[in-house]
């Protein structure tokens, strides 16, 4: 077993990398090579602008190469909630923003002609208590009501011609989405950006970052330093640099992923008929797909903590045993990958985007980022073009975490109500 992510040790090279120190002068600098800050490079390299992509490690190697691999409409929480919590307005205008999210992704594979295996097959949230079909039967009445009718709920009596398990009671199908290889998208993405003209460095953590006398900046990292007239922080949860204020407002969640052998068509095909996009409704909750070459890929929380080896192995295990318990067919397929991620998750479980002292960043996506980065990226590009309006997250305040000064104590108190809960929900 690997501890390390299937994305990114079945992704193909990276050839568009430079070797030589970070110098000179450039338009825009980008703090992280994630899909925030690809997707950025790529639109303001089309638009004529000189960029420069600095990452602590390696291109993609972040959240973006290390999470389950959806491309899915929807926020993060329950829609019928949010409504209640902002308005119908700001909540449908949350909602459209992950929508038009999709579509960006789709256009950019289709566009730059990226391989990434992508499926248009959408999501599956599967109910894992009776009276958890009966909530999201009432949050599809709201959703098809106010912002989007392709849904669909599945019933208890037709749930097992999506998913061959007795762990679930019913599913609430949303059709706009799919799902994709993570390493190959990072790649293509990386390689568009750079055909634009976008300098991408890797392993160039960044130190320091000094407003100068001409209006711009001067960066500072590990391989030397450059100068730019903008700067735009897409550095999601990392721990590395300067940049405090926004980790006071970010916790640093661990989601861990196993990766089983692949699989014979004969056994997934009857368990995972329509190869979905799926995520159950716990709390502590689980997400699966199928991978291009049929293997079975299962994540979830496992344990509040954050993802270093040791704790990876340990939540690979939790894992293991949850698959078993929910598909007993596989409960003898080897285990081939495992590893953990950060999820940069804020209070409110949105995203947050724009300006802090004249920088600007993106970040925050709490779990549902593939797409919503990749489509910040070019948002931040015409908002860097001063067109603040296309900035979905503008209007959205951005407060510290009480007590929260960088390192995510709470988290071992979070996990532990969210268990009790699970029980009791």
């Amino acid at each position: 077993m690997k501890l390390d992510s299937y994305w990114l040790d079945t992704a193909p090279p990276l050839r568009s990398a430079s070797d030589g120190p970070v110098d000179g002068h450039v338009d825009v600098a980008v703090v992280g090579a994630g899909f925030t800050g690809l997707s950025a490079a790529l639109a303001l390299g089309k638009r004529g602008a000189l960029v420069a992509v600095l990452d602590a490690g390696r291109i993609g190697g972040g959240a973006s190469g290390r999470n389950g691999g959806q491309v899915n409409t929807g926020v993060a929480q329950d829609f019928a909630a949010l409504v209640q919590q902002l308005g119908v307005e700001k909540a449908r205008g949350c909602y459209r923003a992950y929508a038009a999210a999709v579509d960006t992704v789709e256009r950019l594979i289709r566009e730059e002609q990226i391989e990434c295996d992508y499926l248009a097959s959408g999501k599956l949230k599967l109910a894992s208590k009776p009276h958890h079909l009966a909530h999201l039967e009432k949050t599809a009445e709201v959703i098809r009501r106010e912002v989007d009718a392709d849904i669909e709920i599945i019933g208890r009596d037709r749930i097992r011609t999506e998913v061959q398990s007795d762990s679930f009671f019913g599913g609430l199908l949303q059709r706009h989405g799919g799902q994709m290889h993570m390493g190959k998208f990072a790649v293509g993405l990386a390689d568009a950006a750079a055909r634009h003209g976008a300098k991408l460095y890797e392993n160039a953590p960044v130190t320091s970052i000094e407003k100068i006398a001409d209006g711009g900046y001067r960066i500072v990292c590990a391989r030397g330093e450059v100068r730019a007239k903008q700067v735009l922080v897409a550095t999601g949860p990392s721990r590395q640099g300067p940049f405090g204020w926004y980790r006071r407002r970010l916790a640093p969640v661990g989601s861990f992923i196993v990766v089983t052998e692949p699989l014979p068509a004969d056994l997934i095909n009857p368990l995972f008929p329509n190869r979905r996009a799926y995520t159950t409704s716990r709390l502590m909750h689980n997400y699966f797909r199928i991978t291009p070459d049929s293997r079975l890929l299962y994540g979830g929380r496992a344990r509040f903590t954050a993802s270093e080896q040791p704790s990876d192995a340990k939540s690979g295990r939790i894992l293991q045993d949850g698959l078993a318990e929910m598909f007993p067919a596989l409960a003898q397929a080897r285990i081939d990958y495992c590893w953990g991620s950060l999820v940069d998750i804020t209070a409110d479980r949105l995203p947050r985007a724009g300006q802090h002292e004249g920088i600007y960043f993106s970040m925050g996506y709490s779990g549902h980022g593939t797409q919503m980065s990749t489509h910040m990226g070019q948002v931040m590009a015409d908002v860097m073009d001063g067109r603040t309006a296309a900035n979905p997250w503008r209007e959205f305040e951005w407060p510290a975490i009480p007590g929260h000064t960088g390192k995510p104590w709470f988290l071992p108190l979070v996990g532990t109500y969210y268990r009790i809960k699970d029980v009791f929900y």
